[in-house]
């Protein structure tokens, strides 16, 4: 019934296997990516027809997670999977990048990529899978794309790489590092690093590619069994050579001064005058035949065409530097009164309005992943308003670019942030930018440091980014230190290292050609590393280190530890308790389960009430010490006092005052609060106290001597003994 093509090998100590043609046979191209015990449904759909209009590639892959992978249920109401989560865009975007410029120039069929998560085993982690899964499902499909890729992960444990790391291994390696590629060369990376050096990381991604080219080759065998008959592609339109001749006749010029301005505004006024200016001429001239579109392309390639000539000639870029400079850089840091902490980073035309935010263990976010619940307690969310670029635009939610750009800034700091035991906050950092040409993800690693480091966060050493470029032809190539917008767009590679002075904490490398090389990788990670040191030099100008407080709007957490088993005292029933604590001193109070207890309060005051009431919950009675109490209940034996949080004792009558006391309430009345010394705790754990041995003025301790027959045991019994004597007696 169904013919099933299937190929398997081992990679990374455990089985990988693809097979096609029994599950998605509809589908252009559909393969079930198996590794471990992980398996990713992988399809590869493209209409046949082009929508009319359409001027760009319309690529969507879509990378999805169901709860039945791991044996769960969703959580919520509607007990189904909703929007995608942080990880599911993330991994959409890694699948996407490494793919998109597979697809040959002018192919504008809409293509979607879905890749689905069918089993988990919680060892294998299903990006790489899906990654390799897609690829080998356009490889099969039929539809143009000039791959396969292959794709890896490479970790970094006690000095060696290791292929594909179990989950559990991870914990324990210095680096985590997703790249893919083809045979000839890398493509995409990402990846998050405990500060390690260039070398170390051009070793992982030299590994990786080598250890992926056994996946390529699979795939290439699965296709050479199974694949469809490739799409005949549309040819160029044969008036193409002679268009562009005439174009670079029209505006060759134009383009040319505009991109001899260097300020970014006036840039983009003269290269929309000089395209209108073509658009016009080529209507005029060609009349009913005119192909506008057509010649809207053209102009693209024109300037691409003259920018990355005029770099790999004169070395010039657009706004006048040199390959290697950075473009001037301004800070500053505490610029908002109430926030925790803040800094603006200014790089060129790039700025970056970062803010740090405090809080406690209740803010921590808790995510439900396939692999399990979790809390984390650092963030950082990153927002692109349309202002930054002097656009006027319908202000959405946080797209897949915003995500993508806030995890890299957040793998670039997570290496440097405390341990909760040191710094026992909930850290977000939230990157505003507020103008853009060029790398506004680096600009939000550099404000994310200095805004830690003005919150008083003890980060370990201050951290930049910086973003490269690169142009690339068959007579040479150039490496660009802290690219523009318009070097990023024409030019060949985006590729962003951040780190410390020590060594890189996080890279990402996106490839718009077929593949890069070694050299070029070890040119642009040298650059790189002097671009960063030069940023860290001008953001030292500023702050240099941590402050020693943090922000007086800032909540202070002190952390003390209770006894496990007095934890339920603490919380009490329903949590009566410490609701009432936090209610009462306007403290937060998080507890923990081995007895960690973290009291957080803006007020030093009210932190410094609520810890007294948790030390006198827990605290046990001291045999001698005297404590202030308050009375609960009177009896005819003697008075219980309520001392020590919800510890209760008995005053016994004959320990009330000095002289005989005939009745309690001559003494004490529910409510009074009195002074009580600690006489004994028997071994049911019952309290025997006294008044009379404590001035209840001055609350010092009075010397007295000890009661002969005064009971004190704690019940009734001692007090009624005599009298049960008495009418023993008067029986006989």
């Amino acid at each position: 019934m169904f013919k099933i093509t299937r190929k398997e090998i081992t990679w990374g100590g455990r089985p990988l296997i693809l097979e096609t043609g029994k599950i998605a046979r509809q589908a252009d191209g559909a393969v079930l990516a198996t590794y471990g015990g992980t398996q990713v449904l992988c399809t590869a759909v493209a209409q046949k027809t082009i929508k009319p209009g359409v001027d760009f590639f319309p690529l969507t892959v879509n990378y999805q997670e169901k709860t039945f992978a791991a044996g769960k249920i969703p959580g919520g109401f509607f007990k189904r999977e909703g929007r995608p989560s942080e990880k599911e865009t993330l991994t959409s975007r890694l699948i996407d990048r490494p793919i998109r410029p597979l697809f040959p120039d002018g192919f504008r069929n809409e293509t979607q990529v879905i890749c689905t998560v069918l089993t988990h085993d919680l060892e294998n982690d299903p990006d790489v899978v899906a990654l390799v899964g897609a690829s080998a499902a356009l490889t099969i499909s039929g539809i143009p794309f000039l791959g396969p890729v292959g794709g890896a992960r490479v970790g970094y444990i006690d000095g060696r790489y290791v292929l594909n790391p179990l989950t559990d291994e991870l914990s324990d390696s210095a680096l985590d590092l997703v790249l893919a590629g083809t045979h000839e060369g890398v493509l995409m990376v990402e990846s998050e690093a405990q500060e390690l050096d260039e070398e170390v990381m051009l070793g992982a991604v030299t590994f990786g590619h080598k250890e992926m080219r056994p996946v390529i080759d699979m795939i290439i065998a699965l296709a050479e069994a199974c694949a469809k008959e490739p799409w005949d592609l549309t040819p160029p339109p044969a008036n193409l050579p002679e268009l562009k001749e005439r174009a670079k006749s029209m505006v060759a010029a134009q383009l040319r001064d505009a991109y001899a301005k260097t300020v970014k505004q006036e840039r983009v006024e003269a290269l929309s005058k000089a395209k209108e200016s073509l658009l016009a001429k080529i209507a005029e001239e060609d009349g009913e035949t005119a192909d506008v579109d057509l010649a809207a392309k053209v102009f693209k390639s024109l300037e691409k065409e003259i920018v990355r000539g005029n770099i790999l000639k004169t070395g010039q870029r657009i706004d006048g530097r040199d390959t290697r400079s950075i473009r001037p850089i301004n800070c500053e840091v505490g610029i908002l009164g109430r926030s925790h902490g803040s800094a603006l980073f200014t790089r060129g035309e790039t700025q970056a309005l970062v803010v740090t935010t405090l809080g406690t263990g209740q803010d921590e976010q808790i995510i439900d992943a396939l692999a399990g619940e979790y809390r984390e307690h650092f963030m950082l969310h990153y927002n692109f308003p349309p202002y930054s670029v002097g656009e006027a635009s319908f202000l959405r939610s946080p797209g897949r670019r915003e995500i993508g750009h806030g995890k890299l800034g957040w793998r670039s700091i997570r290496p440097l942030i405390p341990a909760k035991e040191e710094f026992p906050y909930t850290i977000r950092i939230v990157s505003e930018i507020t103008e853009s040409n060029g790398s506004s993800s680096m600009a939000t690693v550099c404000g994310a440091s200095m805004s830690l480091m003005d919150a008083g966060v003890p980060i370990k050493r201050a951290c930049a980014g910086i973003a490269m470029g690169l142009i690339k032809e068959d007579d040479g190539f150039a490496v660009l230190s802290d690219i523009l917008g318009d070097e990023d767009h024409l030019g060949d590679m985006d590729f962003k290292v951040a780190g410390t002075e020590v060594g890189v904490t996080a890279l990402q490398m996106d490839i718009k050609i077929t593949s890069i090389t070694e050299e070029i990788m070890r040119v642009a990670l040298d650059q790189a590393r002097e671009g960063r040191m030069h940023i860290l030099g001008e953001m030292a100008k500023m702050i240099t280190g941590a402050r020693e407080e943090v922000s007086e709007h800032a909540p202070r957490i002190t952390t003390l530890h209770i006894p496990r088993e007095k934890i339920r005292e603490v919380i009490g029933t329903g949590g009566k308790v410490i609701r009432e604590i936090c209610e009462v001193t306007g403290a937060k109070i998080d507890i923990e389960d081995d007895g960690t207890v973290k009291v957080a309060a803006v007020d030093s005051e009210a932190g410094a009430k609520a810890i007294e009431w948790i030390n006198s919950i827990v605290a046990e009675p001291e045999v001698g010490k005297i404590y202030q109490g308050k009375v609960v209940k009177t009896v005819d034996f003697g008075a219980f006092v309520n001392f020590l949080g919800n510890r209760d004792g008995l005053v016994h009558i004959s320990e009330l005052r000095q002289e005989r006391v005939p009745s309690v309430e001559d003494v004490v009345k529910v409510d009074d609060k009195v002074k009580v010394k600690v006489l004994g705790v028997d071994d049911r754990g019952k309290v025997k106290l006294s008044m009379r041995a404590v001035n209840q003025e001055t609350g010092e301790e009075i010397p007295v001597e000890p009661r002969s027959g005064g009971g004190g045991d704690g019940d009734e019994r001692g007090a009624r003994r005599p009298q049960r004597r008495d009418r023993h007696r008067a029986a006989h």
